[in-house]
């Protein structure tokens, strides 16, 4: 019975990796790497990530700087940017693009705020859906006698409510992290 349990693990630590990538999309008040994750740029005929064909780094907290490693890909990644329509405006210098971060406003920063929630709602959806096949398949299993079944049942609860508390724990994080100005 156990073995089911253990089995869904995997498929919670998914629900939580998929929340943590999901965060990373939220916009926080400082310049960050990850802002561009979404950004492709046509390399050789192929939709290629922007991190692959440039360097990224953060400037003076507030500025993104991205430095291709092919110079005749400057006026393709400056459009990509302007497509991904991420809400930073590219500035070609020549040698590299600069894309000033705005600070957010409280408002902008309470709709993050109300996303991260949404998100976190999603993943804890998901996890009780876990719950829900593994505890199906305990019931329908009448090989095992019916207080082995009640145990795994409650296996697979005590499992849900301790990554419950981990999405509610990474949702405050994130929260808090938008919330600091």
């Amino acid at each position: 019975m156990n073995e089911r349990v253990e089995k869904s693990k995997e498929r919670l630590d998914k629900v939580l990796a998929h929340l943590e990538e999901s965060f990373r999309d939220i916009r926080t008040g400082a310049a960050n790497p990850n802002m561009l994750s979404k950004v492709e740029v046509e390399y050789y005929g192929m939709m290629t990530p922007l991190n692959q064909v440039a360097g990224i780094q953060v400037v003076e907290g507030r500025q993104l700087y991205v430095k291709p490693y092919d110079s005749h890909l400057l006026k393709t990644i400056e459009k990509a940017i302007f497509a991904a329509n991420i809400g930073l405006t590219p500035q070609n210098d020549g040698t590299g693009i600069r894309m000033n971060v705005p600070q957010l406003t409280e408002e902008r920063r309470k709709e993050f705020a109300k996303l991260a929630s949404k998100y976190a709602e999603e993943a804890k959806v998901a996890a009780r859906n876990v719950r829900r096949d593994v505890v199906d398949a305990i019931r329908k299993d009448k090989t095992v006698p019916e207080d082995l079944r009640k145990a795994g049942e409650e296996d697979m609860n005590k499992l849900l409510d301790k990554y419950t508390k981990k999405i509610d724990q990474m949702t405050q994080e994130k929260t808090k992290d938008i919330m600091k100005i």
